[in-house]
């Protein structure tokens, strides 16, 4: 089994199509078809079932699928390794990224990063919640940031950041009238929410806040980022929620942020990472990045 072989099955099962896959790979269809064969015959499995219409990936196709990705990520990751090995850099943290965290408190801290470990190259990869604990667990990431800490066994997760929940507001709204405003008056009117699949631990944290009112809230479209969302609450869609930290960073001139009556609702960051005695490299980054904690002061190696 030789690395092509992978290549070409990736772009088989993504494609699942022998011409397009061929077309992408920039080789001849009958090549590829031997070298699927080759492939299945060395692994003795069946990864595609064929018929003169469609070209589908068995089970386990896809359990090879998810495998051979992780390969491919960590033959990029070595890469990269020796590259920042060679530019002087000493070591390397692998930092995964859910739920669109707090971009100023982030930014803080990998400038603090810099500034006191300049040899340590931190390399950020931006991952739903899912694929983040499964990275955490393999072995591909170190660490990871999240709005959620329900990531089951195997993983510790430590709440670093908190900021208070706000409404975003298009200018000129009615709801504007209000300093702080009432929840029930928020889904009077339609929401801008973003995805569950791409934001899992946000939405589950305003949920929780969703379901103490009386009143079903309308959702006019799902986004996949916060700035669309601000976008939208711009165009009049709908209101957003995102925390305090997070609408400035937008720079969208036109909503304005209002928190909620009475006791504002927190968006809790935590930081993720597996449940092992971390590396005295990683302990530093996790100190710096939990201000209630005391920077460790050993020397870094």
């Amino acid at each position: 089994m030789e690395l092509r072989h992978l290549r070409y099955f990736i772009a088989v099962a993504e494609e699942l199509h022998f011409a397009r896959a061929a077309e992408r790979l920039h080789i001849e269809q009958s090549p590829l078809s031997r070298a699927i064969k080759e492939l299945e015959h060395v692994l003795s499995v069946q990864l595609f079932e064929r018929t003169t219409r469609s070209t589908r990936l068995t089970w386990a196709g896809q359990v090879f699928l998810e495998d051979v990705r992780r390969v491919f990520i960590t033959i990029d990751q070595a890469k990269a390794s020796v590259k920042a090995a060679a530019t002087g850099y000493r070591g390397i943290l692998r930092i995964a990224l859910s739920d669109s965290v707090a971009q100023p408190r982030l930014a803080a801290l990998l400038a603090r990063c810099r500034e006191e470990e300049p040899d340590v190259e931190i390399r950020l990869f931006e991952k739903p919640l899912s694929q983040q604990i499964k990275g955490l667990r393999s072995g591909l990431y170190d660490a990871g940031f999240a709005q959620s800490d329900d990531v089951g066994q195997g993983i510790v997760a430590e709440p670093v950041w908190s900021d208070a929940l706000v409404v975003a507001v298009p200018a000129r709204h009615p709801l504007l009238a209000h300093k702080r405003i009432p929840l029930d008056e928020v889904l009077r009117y339609p929401l801008v929410l973003c995805q569950p699949e791409m934001c899992e631990g946000y939405c589950r944290q305003i949920e929780a806040v969703l379901r103490s009112a009386n009143t079903q809230p309308i959702v006019a479209e799902y986004v996949a980022t916060l700035d669309l969302m601000m976008t939208l609450v711009t165009a009049g869609y709908g209101l957003g929620f995102a925390s305090a930290s997070q609408i400035p960073v937008c720079r969208h001139q036109e909503v304005v942020a209002r928190p909620l009556a009475g006791r504002s609702p927190m968006l809790t960051t935590y930081l993720l990472r597996p449940d092992i005695d971390p590396s005295e490299q990683l302990n530093r980054f996790i100190d710096r990045a939990n201000p209630a904690k005391p920077l460790a002061r050993d020397n870094p190696t």
